[in-house]
């Protein structure tokens, strides 16, 4: 005779009701690195502790000579990768940039605001970084046109300059300007084919975090733009004697580390561009006129001559 199953009572769950008696928990914000498309912890396990408006604070990775290094080396790998897409394709990435920011535009506000920048004024600075980045996406297909040109010899031959990428360009982004600055500098060299390794403000780092995280979900490749966060003063005088680095945009260098890093650059003969001598790196020296941003557009572009013969 078969046996009776016991059958276990289910016992009735009230449902529990979330109110003022159990607040949410908020997710902290942890920012990391952000090095060939991934966002890894510095490899020393450092972090530095920044203090935020009404009192709040954050811990900002605190990159290392190592994560400097590996971050030149997965640039160099995306170098050729980019420099070789056609202008067309690097003007469509860049605006697809400025898309995701236009989304992510409340999130670049708290940042601003975060750090001390007023209300309006963290809104006027993040509607101007985001103009300023769909501004360098229409000039990779007009740089041959503006840049390049056929020149005239006295001899049988066409001649023409070609504008072409410098290749791997170490941005120290702008101080106090952290994140209008910082577009227009790394918009300028994503424009003209180059890949960067770019290192944030220090004291105001939240912006260029919230960037990288943009550029994780947008169509750049993993390894064109890699963006450390830390101490200038550790990594500057390092990043600038770094031999697979072929241009150093030094707009935003403390004037204390200015001469040690052009003579670094000098040792393996690395182009630089800088700020104008007395100059500041507050947001209003990026309102420039339209010459001053082709300069920086040209900025790290070597001009090829080819010369070819007329006739047989």
């Amino acid at each position: 005779m078969a046996k009776k199953r016991r059958q276990i009572p289910i016992p009735i769950l009230e449902p529990i009701e979330v109110g003022s008696e159990s607040p949410r928990l908020e997710v902290r914000r942890t920012p990391k690195l952000y090095i060939g498309g991934a966002f890894p912890r510095s490899e020393s396990g450092r972090t530095d502790q920044l203090a935020l408006k009404h009192g709040d604070l954050a811990n900002v990775a605190r990159a290392s000579r190592k994560d400097m290094r590996e971050a030149v080396r997965v640039a160099r790998a995306a170098s050729d990768s980019w420099g070789s897409k056609g202008a067309m394709v690097r003007g469509q990435i860049l605006y697809r940039v400025a898309e995701l920011m236009e989304g992510r535009a409340a999130q670049f506000e708290a940042d601003l605001i975060a750090h001390g920048r007023g209300r309006r004024a963290a809104a006027a600075e993040v509607s101007a970084a985001i103009d300023r980045v769909v501004w360098f996406a229409g000039w990779p297909d007009k740089i041959p046109a503006v840049l390049g040109g056929t020149n005239p010899v006295a001899s049988s031959h066409f001649v023409f300059t070609i504008p072409e990428p410098t290749g791997v360009v170490a941005i120290i982004a702008p101080e106090s300007s952290a994140l209008l600055g910082l577009v227009t500098r790394l918009s300028a060299v994503l424009a003209g084919g180059n890949v960067a390794v770019l290192l944030a403000s220090e004291s105001a780092p939240l912006p260029a975090v919230t960037l990288a995280e943009t550029l994780a979900v947008s169509d750049v490749p993993g390894g064109v733009v890699n963006i450390l966060t830390g101490r200038r003063a550790e990594l500057i005088p390092h990043l600038v004697r770094h031999a697979d680095v072929d241009g150093y945009d030094l707009w935003g260098c403390p004037d204390a580390l200015m001469i040690e890093a052009e003579q670094g650059a000098a040792e393996h003969v690395a182009r630089v561009a800088r700020r104008p001598h007395g100059s500041e790196d507050h947001e209003d020296a990026f309102d420039g006129e339209r010459g001053e941003r082709i300069d920086a557009l040209s900025a790290f572009l070597e001009m090829k001559t080819v010369w070819h013969p007329i006739g047989s």
